[in-house]
């Protein structure tokens, strides 16, 4: 049965007690880790100096005060001398005789992790009985004889505490050994600062979290470590801690790109506990749900709307029509004909509400990002007047990226005719695109127009609203910003010293490469497993079959030539594809996940954020597309 860290502190504090001696163990902070009940007893200490995390400068103090070194003259000056020594601790064997007339033995000794461990014995009586034979050694023989052997036995019973308290200090060694071992294996970085923001502990996972951060940052100050502009997110929530509020928030840092979660926990001494973690999938799933949940939400408002104007105008284009056949003069003809178009132009005003609140998924495949720019420079050049230019600068990486490439080439394309307007007759436009870290491709389109007014700078996303007047649909950046919010991204419009600026941020998700070889199918239902085992020999690959996490895990470790696993979320028993992804960490062996699951599913979130889904129905050139390339071209 293995105990928790409570259990194994309340059986360490219960076997201390059973000690005759009084015991104290204080950290490298100069705080109670321990003690015994017998420490407090002898020292007539208040509850509060006897509990874990309480000063050593405190407990001095206190002992100053209530006589316990005699007369002090000067408390403050006595008090840091030995806080002084504390901090420079070696080990030592000393004895006092104390203002109430004991005399007490202090056997005091280091610990590997700072700090130390300190055994407090009354010898009153052994000395008394040392003194006494000195005084009657000639006639009291006998008693000396006794109080030989007595101070013998107190010396065995001495000797066989100290190797109680020796294997203590091991057993508390190694229980400090396996919780720093603990928080260092955990994907989050656990720190302690000290009221004056100086790292008092961190399981040295700062720069895994936040990369370009130090590992080792034991004592230096909060400030120094995460830089000004990432400080100044957490400072107001920092300082509201040190007043005792704990608090969860995120930001965003601005030198990685990162969301990060942050929790502060204050604790009664001042000091702040401190848990970060790397959120920046969970964000990208969470933006691409919400988009979801949006548009199905404007889908129900809107087609009930979009039905009856449907109604209204097919009666208006029916009734322009009888118009139309009628004897009517000129003047009315040309009526007639501008009533039709402007009922035409609403009903493809409603097909484009319907493209944006209607069905949409997003749904990445392998793609050539080189290609796609490439092909975006061709469709796009001859839309734009003769005295415009267009330059493409690539500098995303060479291997293939999971997009959706048919709704990122409407996107950009979107973008361009918007900056074409925006030029008028001549002008430059220029689409860049690059990676940032890991973490997210970027592709800006900028052009040199007059850039964005307040108004279209706050409104440039709402449906709508458009800068063109009647030229305009006013759902062309809508329909960009929803696409993007799709794949879990950011939309960033800006103002730039020579015109107008509009970037798109999407999740960076290198597409798995695969050139036939072993594949391991995991599926549970039996003509799913023959359908897609035939996909898969369709493309090169050879394939070994399981139904349940434990056989694909079992298979996985027998056969080192799987080069793909395909695994359905759902499988036989209770574990699922995402326990097979878990299991097989480390394996270097590319997984993805298909599922029926829908997108808002807890299960399908959860999967969409470790490796690639493929939706269920699929075919093989869903599958082949996701699984090469060249075959998304």
């Amino acid at each position: 049965m293995v105990r928790s860290g409570r259990d194994t502190f309340d059986y360490t504090t219960a076997g201390l007690n059973l000690i005759a001696q009084a015991l104290s163990i204080y950290d490298r902070d100069l705080r109670l880790v321990v003690c015994n009940s017998r420490f407090p007893d002898m020292f007539n200490l208040p509850a509060e100096l006897a509990q874990p995390g309480a000063r050593f400068d405190e407990t001095i103090r206190y002992l100053a005060n209530s006589g316990e070194y005699g007369e002090v003259a000067d408390v403050d000056k006595f008090v840091a001398a030995r806080v002084e020594q504390a901090r420079a601790f070696e080990a030592h064997y000393m004895e006092r005789t104390r203002a109430n007339g004991r005399t007490i033995s202090v056997e005091g000794s280091p610990l590997p992790q700072g700090g130390w461990v300190t055994v407090y014995t009354d010898i009153t009586r052994t000395k008394r009985s040392e003194q006494l034979l000195r005084a009657r050694s000639a006639e009291l023989s006998d008693q000396l004889l006794a109080h030989a052997e007595e101070l013998s036995a107190t010396n065995r019973e001495l000797a066989a505490t100290i190797t109680a308290l020796e294997e203590t200090k091991r057993q508390l060694t190694e229980v400090e050994a396996r919780t720093r071992l603990t928080t260092e294996m955990m994907p989050a970085h656990i720190a302690h600062v000290d009221q004056d923001g100086l790292y008092t502990f961190s399981n040295r996972r700062l720069s895994t979290v936040i990369p370009g951060r130090p590992s080792d940052i034991l004592g230096q100050h909060i400030s120094d470590v995460l830089g000004p502009s990432a400080y100044g997110r957490i400072a107001p929530h920092l300082a509201r801690a040190y007043e005792g509020e704990a608090s969860v928030f995120e930001f965003t840092d601005t030198a990685s790109s990162r969301r990060i979660r942050v929790a502060f926990t204050p604790e009664a001494s001042g000091g702040v506990y401190i848990l970060s973690m790397d959120i920046t999938q969970e964000t990208q799933a969470r933006v691409a749900l919400q988009q979801t949940r949006r548009r199905a939400l404007a889908a129900q408002m809107v087609n009930g709307v979009a039905h009856d104007f449907s109604n209204l105008l097919t009666i208006i284009l029916g009734m322009q029509s009888k118009l139309g056949r009628m004897d009517l003069p000129d003047d009315a003809k040309a009526l007639v004909a501008a009533t039709t178009a402007a009922a035409r132009r609403g009903g493809d005003l409603l097909n484009r509400i319907g493209d944006m609140t209607g069905h949409r998924t997003y749904r990445p495949r392998a793609t050539d990002l080189h290609g796609l720019l490439a092909d975006l420079k061709t469709l796009a050049t001859p839309t734009l007047p003769q005295a415009m230019g267009l330059s493409v600068l690539d500098h995303t990486p060479d291997h293939a990226l999971m997009l959706d490439a048919g709704m990122l080439q409407d996107a950009l394309l979107n973008l361009i005719l918007n900056a074409r307007d925006a030029c008028g007759t001549s002008g430059q436009i220029t689409v860049s695109a690059h990676a940032i870290e890991d973490i997210w491709i970027e592709i800006s389109v900028s052009d040199t127009g007059p850039g964005f007014s307040d108004e279209a700078m706050a409104q440039a996303v709402d449906p709508f609203f458009t800068t063109k007047g009647g030229e305009g649909s006013g759902l062309g950046l809508p329909m960009v910003y929803d696409m993007v919010k799709l794949a879990g991204g950011d939309l960033r419009l800006a103002n730039t010293p020579t015109g107008a600026s509009v970037a798109l941020r999407l999740p960076y998700r290198p597409a798995p490469a695969m050139t036939g070889g072993l594949a391991l199918l995991v599926e549970d239902n039996d003509t799913l497993r023959t359908q897609v085992r035939e996909m898969l020999v369709a493309l090169d690959h050879s394939v070994i079959e399981a139904t349940s996490v434990d056989e694909a895990v079992a298979l996985a470790a027998d056969l080192p030539d799987i080069v793909l696993v395909l695994s359905d979320i759902r499988l036989e028993g209770p574990a699922t594809g995402l326990d097979l992804v878990d299991r097989m960490r480390g394996s270097q062996i590319p997984i993805i996940l298909m599922t029926s699951l829908p997108p808002q599913d807890p299960l399908h979130q959860a999967a969409f954020k470790l490796v690639p889904v493929l939706r269920k129905p699929f075919n093989l050139g869903d599958l082949s597309a996701l699984l090469r390339p060249e075959a998304a071209q």
